[in-house]
């Protein structure tokens, strides 16, 4: 059998799927209709649902914050700047300099959509019904800053109650600025094809997989979990730290998930396809102290590999430890792909 993950393969809509688990927000999947066309590519149809989004932010209004703003003014508001007002002899015209805070749209969350919304008008392969639509959609965002689209401006923006709303458009503009990539001097851009690169998918496929058992597995617990090896010695600091992709708890029941991004879940020896035994081996050490700090309590271990046209599925007792080693295919209808999941727990 052929346990190749051919990436390119997976149907557009369910990369979408997977990276609104990813992004934590997966009632978002309802904006791209299972059973409908498949876009060209992902950029298309991010760029159908952020248009979408944007929509609905303009209908809602936009958010807005103080910014502080400074200004020669005849009317004393806010703090008086003194020397700004000596230095530039604003007396003399009956005036001050002051500063004040103005609320204002004019603020990073818009301007990074503003920032998106053009960086996707120059996208080469984007449909022209999308284009259009951006260029309409931006005389909304007149009053907003134009600012270049760099990965750090994420960091400085803050979300709360009162704009918990922009999460997903901002995952959106955070992909679109990572993989729509610029031609230099050419006023055009290009999609950086994501699946591509093995540490971006490996880290989709592992997120994916861990926050779709949490939404849907109803009182489960799923999250990344640091174990103990138990070590004794001056320079424990030197051993690797041990990291579950996923620790998942259902009720009285424990499972240690390892996702493996591999284009090949198995590998062929001797005529014969077999478990990596790297993978085996990590696993089995996973279990093993996750059973000492547990006081003897035995976990499930899951090595869980994307596959594409073919699935298998190896159930195993090893040492009283279960051990399964599946695949899942991607490139089925979604439905599928969600009953697969929950049928390996």
């Amino acid at each position: 059998m052929n346990s190749s993950a051919d990436i390119s393969r997976i149907p557009v809509k369910n990369i979408f799927y997977m990276l609104a688990y990813a992004w934590d927000h997966p009632h978002e999947k309802r904006m791209i209709d299972v059973h409908g066309e498949d876009e060209k590519d992902i950029i298309n149809l991010l760029s159908k649902v952020f248009i979408s989004k944007v929509k609905s932010l303009i209908k809602k209004g936009f958010y807005r914050e103080y910014q502080p703003y400074q200004e020669e003014s005849g009317v004393i508001r806010g703090k008086v700047l003194f020397k700004e007002s000596i230095e530039r002899f604003s007396f003399k015209r009956g005036k001050m300099h002051i500063q004040h805070e103005n609320l204002t749209y004019d603020i990073p969350h818009n301007q990074i959509i503003k920032a998106a919304m053009l960086r996707l008008s120059m996208y080469e392969s984007l449909e022209k019904q999308y284009y259009d639509e951006i260029k309409r959609l931006l005389m909304y965002f007149q009053s907003v800053s134009r600012i270049h689209l760099h990965p750090k401006l994420f960091h400085q923006v803050t979300l709360h109650r009162n704009n918990q709303h922009y999460q997903f458009i901002l995952n959106i503009c955070q992909f679109i600025s990572e993989n729509v990539l610029l031609h230099e001097g050419a006023g055009s851009a290009a999609f950086n094809d994501f699946s591509r690169d093995h540490m971006k998918m490996a880290r989709l496929f592992e997120n994916f997989v861990k926050n779709f058992y949490k939404t849907e597995i109803v009182g489960s617990k799923a999250r990344s979990e640091t174990l103990d090896w138990g070590a004794v010695g001056n320079e424990t600091h030197h051993l690797p730290l041990m990291h579950t992709d996923i620790s998942l708890e259902i009720d009285d029941q424990k499972y240690i998930i390892d996702t493996k991004f591999y284009h090949h879940g198995l590998v062929e020896f001797k005529s014969k396809e077999i478990v990596r035994s790297g993978h085996l081996y990590q696993l089995y050490s996973y279990l093993e102290n996750d059973r000492r700090i547990r006081n003897g309590r035995k976990s499930v271990g899951v090595l869980l590999y994307p596959r594409v046209n073919q699935s298998f599925y190896l159930d195993y007792e090893m040492q009283g430890f279960n051990i399964k080693v599946c695949s899942i295919d991607l490139a089925v209808n979604w439905r599928k792909v969600e009953s697969r999941l929950l049928e390996i727990i």
